[in-house]
Parts: C-alpha cells; structure tokens; sequence
C-alpha cells in the first residue's frame, strides 16, 4: 500500500532505532538479493568471451554513469521535505516536470547517437549496433527509476522500494540467460536482460508513487527548487563520477580483454555499495524529515559505524575468496589479472562507503558548502585519470587517493568546519 503523508505518533529512540534497523534490514537484503542476481548475469562472459563481455560492460557503463545518484537523491530529499511540511499537491508537479524534462532531454540525447552511431562504435569496438541500439532504452529507464525510487524512498515506502531492486535483478538475469543461452545472443542478449528488468522495476515504482505524482498539482517556486536541487545534484554528482568513471576510462585506454577482465573485478568491489548502502539509503529522508520539522537525532555515527565494520569486513573478504569467485564465474582466463586488482578495487571501495554516509547527512541537512570541493575533486578526478592509467592498478590506486580525499573532505565538513565556527 503506498505511502501517504498521515500523522503518526511520535517514536522514543529506541522506537526509531528499530524501525530504522528493520527497514535497513530489509533494503540490505533485497539490494543484495536483487545484487546477486545482476552479478549473476556475468557468468554468461563465458559464453560470450571477453571480447563480448568488454562491450557488455561498456554499455553497461554508459547507464552507470547517468546521474542516477544525484536524481534519486533530489526527488527522495523533495519528498521527504514536502511530506513533512504538508505540500504534497506542490510535490506531484514537481515529480511530472522532472519525469518530463529529464525524457525530453534523453530524446535529444538518443536522435545524437543514433546520428553518429558510425562513429561510437568504431571508438567503442562494438561489433553489432544491437547492443548500441538496446542501449538507449536502457538509459531512457535508468532516468526514469531514480526518480520513482526517489519518491519511494522520501515517503520512506522501502517495503517496495527493496521489492523493485529486487525483481530488477531477477529480470535482468532471467532475460538474459534466455537470449545468452538458448537463442545465442552477445552481448546485445544480455544488455536486454538489463532492459527488461528495468521495465519491472519502474513498473514497480510507479504503481507504489502514484498517489504522489497522480494528484492535483500547485505551482512551485521554480528559483527556490534550483536552489536547493543544484547542490544535491553536483554533490551527488560528483560521488557518482567518482564511483564510475573508471570503467569508461579503462575501455578507452585498454584493449577488448583486459576491458573485460577489469569489469569482472570491478563488479565484484561495487557489490560492498549493495552491502553498505542501504544504510545510508533509510538514513537520508529521515534526516530530511528530521531537519524539515527541527527535530535532532544521531543516526548519523550509529550508520557510520555500521558502514566501516561491513565495508572493511566485505574488502577482506572479497580479496581472500575473490579469485575464486573470479574463476567459478567468468573462467581461469580472467583470474590472473582481475585476481591482481581485487585487493585495490575493494580497498578503494571503503572510504567511498564511508564517505557516502557522511555525504549524505550533509545534504541531507542541507549543509550545501561541501559541494565546490566536491566538484573540484570530481575534475580533477577526471583530469589525473588522463595522466595516471599506465596499468589498471595505478587506475585503482588514483581511485583509491582520491576516494580517501573524498572521505577526508565530507569529515572535514561534518565535523572540521563545525568545530572551527563553534570557536
């Protein structure tokens, strides 16, 4: 049943930390349960080869590196903000506008491609259009999901929300295995299991808002929103960059095979963000909530806490069994090289964590000053990526750096800049 923006009686602490904990809970396992069944789909690089397999994480790359964060994380902060001060008919026009402008834009976008199409696949090595073609619809729903998952995470209807990430795997790998395995597809077979299981999961998503974006709408305050949406969507932003961004920088700077042999690994290290995030996830519109009506809370160390114990857990682990994982997965040909990178992916993949907690109570505060540091440290990110990519490790040990200035940045701001006013 959708949520709505009903009164309910006030929780003690102990209340809230167990809703918050069950909710968490929940998300966990279906963010790593629908997680699963997405890795899952990488056994078919076997069938594929990593040729194949390369173009595969290419185009998967492309959806990754939408600003699926940022979106998410305005439309949930909105949510949570006009559910707590009771301007829903304000927020179902908002919802639309940004359902609207973000597809016209994706319109643009794909008659581009579809113009150069030549062009793009000669520079990304991609053997048939198909995989290029299955692509665009593929990004036009990673568009619309963030901004419907948005929505169910600022009504904090996380029930569904689990439910949505959950079934988007399995429709990933169902679909996938069907075209891979018994109708002989490459990698155009597998970018429309991502397809289809993006189809069920803004099905989903929807279905459980439209009580949200169905409703008689008002007009909002165009220069106030910008206000408030241009620092989520840089700071977002620029932690996605930082979370992405190599895997495309590697398939420009490296031939077909060691594309594919790195994807492995790195699939493999964004699987702790699955462990971790939600965390974070139940953590942001609470805070929203909290900040909205004045009210103090102190989930903020308690997720911190809890993010630093799995994170460093989860990178130890996956550089013991990550070989064997690598081998049972994807073949003994993609040991070698992604076996030398799982420490470095998985190490790097920690401070992200963490920083993503701290990130988030920030924004979620609205305490906006971290963000031209953030934005700087995404370019020059970008920048050192051009200058230090002589092997996949140095790409991992500049991501490394940079995600341990990430973290260092975002504590500053939480605790730093706070001490040094308070003086």
């Amino acid at each position: 049943m959708p949520a709505a923006s009903v009164e309910t009686p006030p929780m003690n602490q102990a209340q809230h930390r167990a809703t918050f904990f069950r909710q968490s809970g929940w998300l966990m396992v279906a963010n790593v349960a629908g997680g699963v069944f997405m890795w899952a789909v990488h056994f078919l690089s076997r069938r594929i080869g990593p040729e194949e397999y390369g173009v595969f994480i290419a185009c998967l790359a492309v959806a990754m590196c939408i600003p699926s964060i940022p979106l998410q994380m305005v439309v949930a902060h909105q949510t949570a903000q006009a559910l707590a001060t009771h301007r829903e008919r304000e927020l179902a026009g908002m919802i639309r506008q940004f359902w609207l402008w973000t597809s016209v834009l994706w319109l643009a976008g794909a008659v581009i491609v579809l113009l150069f199409q030549g062009t793009i696949i000669a520079h990304w090595k991609i053997s048939s259009p198909s995989a290029l073609w299955v692509t665009l619809p593929v990004v036009l729903l990673s568009i619309w999901l963030p901004i419907f998952w948005g929505a169910l995470q600022g009504q904090q209807n996380f029930l569904w929300l689990g439910w949505s990430m959950l079934l988007n795997g399995i429709g990933r790998m169902s679909v996938a295995v069907v075209a891979v395995a018994v109708m002989g597809a490459l990698a155009g077979g597998m970018m429309t299991g991502v397809l289809l299981g993006l189809l069920v999961a803004v099905a989903i998503a929807l279905w459980q808002t439209r009580t949200l974006w169905l409703g008689p709408s008002l007009p909002f305050d165009w220069r106030s929103l910008l206000r408030q949406v241009m620092p989520l969507l840089l700071g977002f932003g620029a932690f996605q960059f930082l979370f992405t961004a190599d895997t495309m920088f590697v398939k420009a700077f490296f031939d077909k095979n060691t594309a594919g042999f790195y994807g492995s690994a790195g699939t493999l290290s964004r699987a702790l963000m699955w462990l971790v995030g939600p965390l974070a996830a139940v953590m942001f519109p609470r805070l929203v909530h909290s900040t909205s009506r004045g009210e103090n809370t102190d989930l903020t160390g308690l997720v911190l806490l809890g993010t630093g114990i799995l994170a460093v857990g989860g990178a130890l682990g996956l550089s013991v069994v990550g070989p064997w994982i690598v081998r049972f997965v994807s073949g003994k040909e993609f040991v070698e090289v992604a076996s030398s990178l799982l420490p470095w992916y998985a190490g790097a993949m920690v401070p992200l964590a963490l920083a993503n907690v701290l990130l988030n109570s920030l924004l979620a505060r609205s305490s906006f000053k971290v963000v031209p540091s953030l934005c700087i440290l995404a370019i020059a990110y970008g920048f050192a990526l051009t200058r230090f990519h002589a092997t996949p490790v140095m790409v991992l040990q500049t991501l490394g750096v940079f995600n341990l200035l990430l973290l260092a940045v975002c504590a500053w701001f939480s605790w730093g800049a706070r001490a040094s006013n308070a003086k």
